[in-house]
């Protein structure tokens, strides 16, 4: 995937999220996207900081959905996006 495909699906997720949000609720849930520091419009960040802040949205709104409707989303996925997180931001961390 190219960077600018990246940063329109980065821009789809917080659309999403936005969606899924319930008043103040949101700010807990988000508080590991919100310590990344990044944003759809930061466009000078790299592709790799931008994939880890896909996942991270994946894994919260995976979350949220989780929360909502009782087991809507397996376990197994939700650990999986935990884990994919986990792996981005060891790739960061080591270039």
């Amino acid at each position: 995937m190219y960077k600018d495909e990246m940063i329109q699906m980065h821009q789809f997720l917080v659309y999403v999220l936005k969606y899924l949000a319930e008043d103040d609720q949101i700010r807990n849930d988000c508080s590991e996207y919100i310590t990344l520091k990044i944003s759809p419009h930061h466009i000078h960040k790299t592709k790799a900081e931008h994939k880890r802040a896909i996942f991270v949205l994946c894994k919260i709104i995976s979350e949220i959905i989780a929360d909502r409707e009782d087991n809507s989303i397996p376990d197994n996925v939700r650990n999986s996006l935990a884990d994919l997180v986990t792996r981005t931001e060891n790739e960061i961390n080591a270039a």
